[in-house]
């Protein structure tokens, strides 16, 4: 089993580059121990530090990436950073979306349920990540990266990662009333259970909401992180956990010397 995937983007432009990280499960790498084994890349979990340094230095050295990725304090919110001119150093600033239009800045995104939503020009002008959990896709963290890039949101292409699948994702009556309030065709993605509640299909939201935007190209991974824990960390499911990652950044004509410290 591999540290990361290549996300299955058919329509990804030449010169942008993506991955999507995994648990490293056996003997494949990684530092952590415990419910966060074995690639655990966030600080924020009560993982032990030096594990995750650990981690991420490893993900720098196998992917090759340019620069230190612009990790960020994700709030379930919908505020995007642009990492132009540069990426921030130091403390993580709060957002949960970043765009950069500058070749080898990193943007990522930390998820263990949540949707990664990765986003590229077709012009390979720019690329951003956003973390949509329901409360940021809600708040319309989505809508708030086409923005940000600046551009007509029929010149960007999507990609939606591995989440928890509808199947897993029960919700209560507040969270259908988030969606169906403001958008009354959200009600297609919440099943009725025996339970009274509703199953919620997460990237099927999303990908009605990308659409409406304007993005005509949307690639949906399909996986539900629930379903496999070989493979992915589920914070429903297992409580604590690690996190994964899921990348993107445009390729540097020359490759860059040095990587900025975490």
């Amino acid at each position: 089993m591999s540290l990361w995937s290549t996300p299955a983007w058919p329509e990804q432009p030449q010169g942008v580059r993506t991955a999507f990280t995994l648990r490293g499960l056996n003997g494949t790498g990684g530092a952590s121990a415990g419910p966060y084994r074995r690639f655990n890349l966030a600080c924020h979990v009560g993982d032990a530090p030096e594990a995750v340094e650990a981690n991420r230095r490893l993900l720098r050295t196998r992917l090759e990436l340019p620069t230190e990725p612009a990790w960020l304090k994700q709030v379930h919110g919908s505020r995007v950073l642009d990492l132009d001119p540069a990426a921030p150093v130091g403390p993580a600033p709060e957002a949960d979306a970043s765009v950069t239009r500058t070749a080898g800045t990193v943007c990522v995104v930390q998820v263990a349920d949540c949707l990664p939503v990765l986003f590229a020009s077709r012009s390979a002008s720019c690329v951003g990540a956003a973390h949509a959990g329901w409360r940021g896709l809600a708040a319309g963290v989505l809508e708030a990266t086409i923005k940000a890039f600046g551009v007509a949101p029929a010149e960007l292409v999507a990609w939606l990662g591995p989440s928890i699948g509808p199947e897993h994702f029960e919700v209560g009556d507040e969270v259908r009333e988030a969606f169906v309030r403001s958008d009354p065709d959200a009600e297609v993605a919440f099943t009725r259970n025996a339970r009274g509640r509703w199953q919620c299909d997460l990237p099927g939201i999303a990908s009605a909401r990308l659409r409406r935007a304007g993005i005509g190209s949307v690639a949906a991974e399909g996986a539900c992180v629930y379903a496999d824990a070989q493979r992915f960390y589920s914070y429903r499911r297992d409580g604590q956990c690690g996190r994964m990652a899921a990348l993107i950044w445009l390729a540097p004509a020359e490759p860059l010397k040095g990587h900025r410290s975490p």
